[in-house]
């Protein structure tokens, strides 16, 4: 089999567009959760160490410090199925769950994934049931935010063998 070309690169004259944001798929252990609406928080922040070395008070220098993950917040139409809540009060219970999630990007047909984030040892911690309104005419959407102990980024352009 002949490897994969790579993506072209941005370059001046040859545009390269976005992947849409409504094109993803999250997977917990490893099944595909499809409903969805939203996923928000994805991020990481190092912490930023400054010191002096001895002997030059006029430069300060910055070294990495500790990796903080932000909490993911997952929003959902609310269905018949309690799978999410069953995993958040266990952790209620303190039968904290650890589950492994991964939210995919998918390239703009829907076909195939451009990138997949993993969020290991993840559990939720917060959770906001929908805003009820017997005068409204809109979903009823859930969301639950999800702790992770690391966060790994997958290649999903890697050609293929």
């Amino acid at each position: 089999m002949q490897p994969s070309t790579p993506a072209p690169a941005a370059q001046p004259g040859n545009v390269v567009d976005p992947y849409r944001a409504y094109n993803f798929k999250l997977v917990i252990q490893g099944v595909v959760q499809g409903h969805f609406t939203k996923v928000e928080g994805l991020g990481l922040k190092i912490d930023r160490i400054l010191y002096r070395s001895g002997g030059e008070n006029s430069t300060v220098r910055v070294i990495p410090g500790q990796v903080e993950y932000t909490p993911v917040t997952l929003r959902f139409g609310l269905t018949d199925s309690t799978e999410m809540l069953q995993w958040l009060f266990k952790a209620v219970d303190g039968r904290v769950e650890r589950r492994n999630v991964s939210i995919a990007m998918l390239n703009d047909a829907g076909s195939a994934e451009v990138r997949r984030w993993n969020l290991l040892g993840a559990w939720p911690c917060d959770w906001f049931g929908a805003p009820l309104d017997a005068l409204g005419k809109d979903l009823a959407i859930e969301s639950l935010s999800i702790a992770y102990d690391r966060l790994e980024l997958d290649d999903a352009r890697a050609p293929v063998a």
